[in-house]
């Protein structure tokens, strides 16, 4: 499997081995646009892998805060309650850059910069920059890609 993230299109493409075109996905990218620096709030470019797969068997909706299911489910009611929070929601695909000096080491560091591909509320709108730096997804489609993929699979974030 290889994932390859095209910011101008705002999607995510599943491919297979032979590189046959399994599944698209509408995404969310970073609203700052694209960079490596560490608090840019940017999008990485580059080559990645998955480095961690966080929350299988969580519930839909189920709401992280570094990494850890809080309890939480969401609702628009619980956004309502804290309407500047960035919501990780569903499943987390941990990334981690694989070209040092650029996405990987220094002040560069994809994985230390906690770049996911993870849930996001039903609400928000996606197929236009908008995260935090991360890669948005709708929760069914992060589910079915969550079941799909396995750590080490390849990612590839192009601009």
């Amino acid at each position: 499997m290889k994932i390859v993230i095209h910011i101008p299109s705002q999607t995510l493409t599943l491919f297979d081995d032979g590189g046959t075109l399994l599944q698209r996905y509408p995404v969310s990218t970073g609203a700052n646009g694209v960079g490596e620096e560490s608090d840019s709030f940017c999008t990485p470019r580059g080559r990645h892998v998955i480095r961690a797969k966080i929350g299988a068997g969580q519930a839909p909706n189920t709401v992280f805060v570094r990494r850890r299911p809080t309890g939480e489910i969401y609702t628009p009611q619980l956004g309502a309650q804290y309407p500047g929070r960035d919501w990780i929601l569903t499943r987390i695909l941990w990334l981690c850059g694989t070209e040092p000096g650029y996405n990987r080491g220094g002040n560069c560091d994809t994985m230390r910069r906690y770049i996911y591909i993870h849930g996001t509320p039903d609400g928000t709108e996606l197929g236009k920059p908008g995260s935090r730096g991360c890669i948005r997804m709708r929760n069914a489609d992060l589910l079915n890609l969550f079941d799909r993929v396995a750590t080490g699979t390849e990612v590839q974030i192009i601009a």
